[in-house]
């Protein structure tokens, strides 16, 4: 498993992230049964930036808490049978590891979201990791019967993690 961890913001709000990232990113792919040794790449920015960029790559000119962005195209979201035969640009040439995608995470809206929601800044990092990690293995939330089955993966995720609400 790589993964690569960047943090663009101007004070470190939690000590342990980078353990914390892993540890979401891990759980995630153990509750999909990832056959595949992976790679992610985690961007940690402000509220400007990810304004920036989901105004670039999604036209809307606002920032928000997490950006996904996967590099693979699921046929059905979680199944990985058939990602070698569809999405072999998606494997790393040299490692063979999986590229998910990336995930952008503004640190701005974990501190808020943390105070809003009442809960600690490791329980809003860790379920917006997880709610990313979803997306970058094919799931998604437009449609109510899709979010359902989002929020009760990002649940068991996260009580896997001892993340609970």
């Amino acid at each position: 498993m790589t993964f690569e961890i960047e943090y663009e913001y101007p004070e470190v709000i939690l000590a342990d992230y980078e353990e914390i990232i892993k540890k979401v990113i891990l759980a995630a792919l153990d509750e999909e049964k990832c056959p595949y040794e992976s790679q992610v790449y985690v961007l940690l920015t402000n509220n400007g930036q990810i304004r920036e960029i989901n105004r670039e790559h999604r036209g809307i000119d606002s920032s928000t808490d997490v950006l996904s962005f996967p590099l693979c195209h699921f046929r059905k979201p979680g199944d990985f049978s058939r990602l070698e035969e569809e999405e072999a640009d998606a494997f790393h040439p040299d490692t063979g590891e999986l590229i998910l995608g990336d995930i952008l995470l503004s640190v701005d809206k974990i501190k808020e979201q943390a105070n809003e929601y009442g809960h600690s800044l490791t329980r809003e990092l860790a379920f917006l990791v997880a709610h990313s990690m979803l997306h970058l293995m094919g799931y998604d939330h437009m449609e109510e019967e899709e979010r359902l089955v989002m929020e009760d993966k990002q649940r068991i995720i996260l009580d896997d993690c001892g993340y609970k609400r």
